[in-house]
């Protein structure tokens, strides 16, 4: 399905959603949030999708939330407010929970909650000039919703610099403070993008989603604690349908 907003293709498996609003720079307006929560529902029951790819149409990825939706919101009550601040919120937590893998292909620049988009996706693969960062404070506004992913990943005193200072980083520093996995020649971005996405795609739904879940459940388990948890889905990956195809294909070698 294509509209105005977010654009949708799915294709051998990999389900592409861009964002379309090139000329606010993709800006997160509350009907593209309302429509990445209907194509992430999609993907987590259509059966023919085994992977997500998140990009915005050229030259960025996400400048953040619409500034014009901000402005209005100043005269709603709080309670309004922190119903649609969810709204977003709960976009990167579907994005964590969904038992297919989320890739970020980033170009140009991911700022605020764009930022925090790219980096609530499981991967993010970024372009050598893209850039990222969290200016909020520059607008007399808060972090709020990056905070918690930012804080997870950056590390306290690295994540509270970047929050109070506005400024952006570029892609080879996001690497080295977590929030991207790989940056890539501007050139080759849709080759290694469509590469890992491929691969990805190739592989065992039951597994990936089974990796996917244990990864996140085991923060702030102990060490005894993750030993158990993943002792249990070891157990369960064992009787998955994948699991025994791809035993007895190697078997058969």
């Amino acid at each position: 399905m294509n509209d105005d907003v977010l654009l949708s293709d799915l294709r051998d498996g990999v389900l592409g959603l861009t964002l379309n609003r090139p000329s606010k720079r993709n800006a997160l307006s509350s009907a593209l949030i309302e429509r990445l929560h209907a194509e992430l529902e999609r993907a987590e029951l259509d059966p023919a999708v085994a992977v997500v790819a998140l990009r915005g149409t050229a030259p960025d990825f996400c400048a953040g939330a619409d500034l014009d939706e901000l402005l209005a919101s100043a005269d709603q009550s709080v309670e309004v407010n922190e119903r649609d601040a969810l709204r977003l919120g709960a976009v990167f937590g579907r994005i964590r929970e969904l038992p297919k893998v989320v890739v970020a292909v980033v170009q140009g620049r991911a700022l605020a909650g764009g930022a925090g988009l790219a980096t609530a996706c499981d991967i993010v693969v970024a372009g050598e000039s893209a850039s990222l960062g969290y200016p909020e404070m520059q607008r007399g506004f808060v972090p709020a919703m990056v905070m918690t992913s930012l804080r997870r990943l950056a590390g306290e005193k690295a994540a509270l610099e970047l929050v109070l200072t506005g400024r952006l980083i570029d892609a080879p520093e996001a690497l080295r403070l977590g929030l991207v996995s790989r940056v890539v020649p501007d050139g080759q971005l849709d080759q290694v993008a469509g590469d890992i996405l491929a691969r990805l795609a190739g592989s065992s739904a039951s597994a990936l989603a089974l990796t996917k879940r244990l990864f996140m459940e085991l923060e702030g388990k102990s060490f005894a604690e993750g030993i158990a948890l993943g002792a249990r889905v070891n157990a369960l990956a064992r009787t998955t349908p994948d699991f025994r195809a791809a035993i007895a294909r190697f078997l058969a070698k």
